[in-house]
């Protein structure tokens, strides 16, 4: 997985793209994460939800701190 986050696109990522990169049930898990504020940060284009792909680093790096201890 740690080489799957270092190759990160640079555009924004979108809920689906999550889906694919953890191999999530389904893009509703994100939008759980999202209403319980325990998934990376995103942001609203419109009516599009868009995660910027640092975050989403961060996010996976304080999850795994998090595991660690």
């Amino acid at each position: 997985m740690e080489a799957e986050l270092r190759a990160l696109p640079t555009r924004f990522l979108t809920p689906d793209d999550l889906v694919d990169m953890f191999e999530l049930p389904s893009v509703e898990t994100v939008y759980q994460w999202r209403r319980k504020r325990t998934g990376p940060r995103g942001f609203r284009v419109g009516r599009h939800l868009r995660f910027d792909p640092d975050d989403v680093r961060a996010w996976v790096e304080s999850q795994l701190k998090g595991a660690a201890a």
